[in-house]
């Protein structure tokens, strides 16, 4: 027997006997087989280096995984998840032993303490959760992965919230539990409200340092920090009340450094986020949020007077302007993206153990809020797994699945180790769960919905409804049988008042469609279930649900979006098996086209437009009314603010905890509309809100210019010491110079008309043939508009002399859009969006080699009737080996057979020769052998070297750098998932689940 077997079959020892337990169902599984014999394995090697220095940060070869694991869930999953070190016998070969690692710990644990009925039930519990692991189903948060089933402490929980009390023994003792918090892998929140401020004495007659003083300590300890064995750094959430004196103090405090950041940039210090120099730099390691109560908005609202109030006695000790206060919030905001909200009234009251305590604070990452010093465990499921083939939810499997989890999820309570006794002592009476979910925005593309439609809310709405009503009820059920949570007597009146306000909210969904309608009804039944049930038992857990970032188990689930987020872009980044990458179209897309009724060949069109553009916006064949369908969180048709947060608003009626989500705004957002922002996530009903104005934070990197020149420098210093050479400390400053054309130089006139005006450009060009200078002529002379054109050409002109890249210019201005656009008399550019729309086109048309204009989606009319006849644009000189490869490679997507069920397997697949069978295997290696990618109408292609992530890809087809950090463990451009970061490219987060 091997030791897999054996440790499975002595799992399945000492079951609990009787008919008390729990009688668990067969969701996917059949009697008989295992999960593990219904799919086909492979070997891979896992290589992961950081793409600026070369340097390989990771190596392990011949790891195990299923063929429809794309290789970034399974890169990442390897490098994050497996244990043991690196070839020694004890480092973990592949997925199954991950997930036996983990599910049989479970196993083990459920059959000691009394949750199955019978040894049966254990097994099918077993297969089911290996299943739907397997299958990328769901996911544990990432310390289950990390702890669970290893020598370390059985930590499981990815959140917690601490307390600090005002005496210095509990301020040092914070200090030393976040460190614990960090090194195992998860976050850590806390409310420093008790604390004097610096307007306050203490009882030796001093004046006490305030709060703020006692964060630069806690900030410096989660800056040195690195969590779960250099799997992340530390995640902390700091809070403040908004009636404590100290409360200016404390919204100000990361917009000042903001300006010290900004300061030593320009002077010339090396502020990348993780640059040498950033270290200087306070208050980073903390997301930062004022805790506002309904006086003080009532107070914003009315423009009147708010107290701030002694911490020792509770009087009123200063008064400021309510709407000032508020302005300066929302000004700090707009200045650093610091601090968020939390809206305390409405989280307590829909606290369901307001007997024990207040809830004060929240997990780094907003949405896990509860009682001080307590821990939640995190889970969540992949919504689009959901999505049968007939575009139907499987509203019966979900239900299924949400009680399977949330089942494990209470189970591990019972082996799970604790930071702090007081964390472990809280965490087993409550019980606190947080199962959520993943691929929303997914599922709404692929099922037709906007993301910020009525429709769209109305889904997500029942959806989530259905989760947390079905989590409950299966609460209720093991209440019936292992027992209620300690605290639940205590709390008895509250926990009910609270499950009958979410009863009624989903009782005032307004459903739309047959789709949102199905899953409605059965999460109303759940709820009938959940009071009833409840009423008789009481229920196994404090809380159920939250909405994490999910950003790392994300992508073990190969999700297109994480969490309650939209997708990021409509153009992905993909890493081929044997390397190599491509740019691929969201495969959501043509499924959601399909839906709407469109032909095959519009949805083709619409598929290659998008893969050209990154954006819908006059796709041939697309009606406008279905443009809403495809926008994004960032790019041409960006999701507005209210947007996000109407989404918010729709499902947070439905959560025990609140929703890890920023709402982004563009770099010209106003301080008003920021405060607006707030005003109106109070008046939905929020938890909390974190909102991020581009390009805000200047201390995150848009390159590593900076660093990389300093480093240079640095090294020629050092090579000249060596040869002995006498030091000499010389600051050079590098400036463009001016290339002026020549007096006598060649150029060409181009006569145009657009929208029935009619205009000229003169290209001058240096002797190499690059261009110099545009003129334009276009409008009567004398006109403004004329001289308005003079002016642009000039600034054009001067521009091109001082080194700016045509192509650049190109990306700038092309798409832009206003009057006079329409048809021209150019048959190579058929229509222009506005005059330098047009003239730019045509400048890259006469100026750009082929391959910049083609990523850019500028064509003659030569190429695109070669595209339509040959399938490529490329002139049959191009037509090389390596073009060829990647003709097949793209062919290879657009000829694929579809996101496999989670029940297909390789034995559905027809057989083969072993000749024919050996040939296509040499043919998959040749095309880098990815598998099972896409269904038709999902244009792939090349990406160029400078790409690394669906981040930097967005930044090619916008023009400008996206405003993110970059990952420290593989350089790769990091994007948002939820209020945190996460790297696409190795799984790594600035979060805490």
């Amino acid at each position: 027997m091997t030791e897999t077997a054996g440790a499975r079959a002595g799992a399945r020892k000492n079951s609990a006997k009787g008919s008390n337990g729990i009688k668990v169902e067969r969701i996917y599984t059949t009697p008989g087989v295992h999960p593990y014999d219904e799919v086909t394995w492979e070997k891979r090697d896992v290589v992961q280096q950081n793409w600026k220095t070369g340097e390989t940060i990771f190596e392990q070869r011949g790891v195990e995984f299923p063929d429809f694991w794309s290789v970034n869930a399974s890169t990442i999953v390897t490098t994050k998840y497996f244990r043991g070190a690196v070839g020694t016998p004890e480092r973990e070969q592949g997925l199954k032993q991950l997930i036996d690692r983990v599910v049989l710990t479970y196993v083990k644990a459920g059959k000691e303490h009394g949750y199955f009925a019978a040894d049966t039930d254990a097994e099918i519990f077993e297969h089911e959760l290996t299943y739907a692991l397997l299958h990328q189903v769901f996911s544990f948060n990432s310390p289950v992965w990390f702890n669970v089933g290893t020598k370390s402490p059985q930590q499981v929980s990815a959140c917690f919230i601490l307390s600090v009390d005002d005496s210095m023994d509990s301020i040092l003792n914070w200090y030393k539990e976040e460190g614990f918090i960090f090194k195992g892998g998860s976050g850590a929140g806390l409310n420093l409200s008790r604390i004097r401020s610096s307007k306050e004495l203490l009882s030796s007659g001093g004046t006490a340092s305030g709060p703020v003083s006692f964060m630069r300590g806690a900030d410096a300890s989660a800056g040195t920090i690195k969590s779960g064995g250099a799997t992340r750094r530390a995640a902390k959430m700091v809070v403040l009340d908004v009636d404590h004196p100290d409360i200016e103090e404390f919204v100000e405090t990361k917009a000042r450094e903001e300006d010290k950041i900004r300061a030593l940039r320009d002077a010339g210090f090396d502020m990348d986020l993780g640059g040498k120099d950033i270290v200087s730099v306070q208050y980073q390691n903390a997301n930062n949020s004022v805790r506002v109560n309904d006086e003080f908005m009532r107070a914003v609202e009315e423009g009147t007077e708010f107290g701030l109030r002694s911490r020792k006695d509770g009087s009123v000790i200063e008064t400021v302007d309510a709407r000032e206060l508020m302005g300066k919030i929302a000004k700090a905001a707009w200045e650093c993206a610091d601090p968020g909200i939390q809206y305390d009234d409405t989280i307590n009251d829909w606290h369901t153990n307001p007997e024990t305590g207040r809830i004060t604070a929240s997990n780094p990452c907003s949405e896990y809020m509860s009682l001080d010093n307590s821990s939640c465990n995190l889970a969540s499921l992949n919504l689009l797994k959901f999505l049968k083939d007939d575009d139907t939810f499987d509203v019966a499997t979900f239900q299924k699945v949400t009680e399977l989890v949330i089942t494990a999820m209470d189970i591990s309570i019972c082996f799970a180790d604790f930071p702090t006794e007081s964390i472990g002592a809280t965490t087993r009476d409550y019980r606190q769960l947080g199962i959520g979910y993943a691929n929303l925005g997914a599922l709404l593309m692929a099922t037709g919905h906007g993301y910020d439609s009525d429709g769209g809310r109305a889904l997500a709405a029942s959806i989530t409804s259905l989760l947390t009503g079905a989590a409950y009820k299966r609460s209720a059920e093991l209440a019936g049988v292992v027992g209620a949570y300690n605290g639940y007597a205590r709390n008895a009146d509250a926990h009910k008042r609270v499950m009958r306000k979410h009863a009624a909210a989903n009782d005032a969904i307004r459903t739309m469609h047959t789709m949102d309608k199905d899953i409605h009804r059965a999460a109303t039944k759940a709820w009938d279930a959940v009071v009833k049930v409840g009423e008789k038992n009481g229920y196994r857990n404090a809380q159920a649900s939250v909405l994490a970032p999910t950003g790392t188990i994300g992508f073990m689930m190969d999700c297109d979006t994480t969490g309650i987020e939209p997708d990021f872009s409509l153009v992905k980044f993909k890493k081929l098996v044997g390397g190599g990458s491509m740019q691929i179209v969201n495969l959501t897309i043509p499924r959601a086209l399909r839906k709407l009724g469109y032909t095959e060949e519009t949805v083709e069109a619409i598929v290659e437009f998008i893969a050209d553009k990154g954006h819908v916006i006059d796709a041939p064949g697309l009606k406008t009314e279905h443009y809403e369908i495809f926008d994004t969180a960032m790019g041409a048709r960006a999701i507005s603010p209210m947007g996000h947060v109407r989404m918010m608003a729709a499902t947070q009626p439905f959560l025990s905890g609140a929703i890890s989500k920023t709402v982004n705004l563009p770099e010209t957002a106003t301080v008003e509309e920021i405060e607006d922002v707030y005003i109106q996530g109070w008046k939905m009903g929020l938890k909390a809100l974190a909102v991020y104005r581009d390009a805000c934070k200047v201390g995150q990197p848009l390159s590593d210019g900076g660093s990389t020149a300093k480093d240079a420098e640095a090294g020629k210093a050092a090579a000249g010491a060596e040869a002995g050479e006498t030091k000499v400390v010389e600051k050079v400053v590098y400036r463009p110079t001016r290339e002026r054309l020549p007096k006598r130089r060649n150029s060409q006139t181009t006569s145009f008309a657009i929208g029935g005006a009619e205009g000229y450009m003169t290209a001058g060009t240096y002797e190499d043939g690059r261009l110099g200078e545009v003129f334009l002529k276009f409008g009567k002379q004398g006109s403004t508009l004329a001289g308005v054109m003079d002016a642009f050409s000039i600034a054009i002109s001067v521009g091109l002399q001082y080194g700016v890249p045509l192509e650049t210019y190109v990306e700038k201005y092309t798409n832009m859009r206003f009057e006079p656009a329409g048809m021209t008399d150019d048959q190579d550019i058929r229509m222009g969006q506005s005059l330098v729309d047009y003239v730019f086109r045509r400048l890259a048309l006469d100026h750009l080699d082929f391959e910049t204009r083609s990523f850019m989606g500028i064509h003659t009319a030569e190429e695109r009737q070669r595209q339509l006849e040959t399938g490529s644009y490329a002139p049959a000189t191009v037509d090389s080996d390596d073009a060829e490869a990647i003709e097949d490679e793209i062919e290879s997507y657009s000829q694929g057979v579809g996101a496999a069920s989670p029940k297909k397997t390789a034995a559905a697949a027809p057989a083969k020769t072993d000749e024919v069978a050996a040939d296509e295997a040499g043919e998959s290696e040749d095309r880098a052998g990815e598998v099972n990618f896409g269904a038709g109408a999902a244009s792939a292609r090349e990406v160029s070297g400078d790409v690394h992530s669906s981040a930097e890809l967005l930044e090619k087809f916008q023009g400008k750098s996206a405003d993110a950090p970059i990952c420290m463990t593989c350089g790769t451009k990091m994007r948002p998932a939820g209020s945190c970061y996460v790297c696409e490219g190795c799984g790594s987060t600035s979060g805490c689940s």
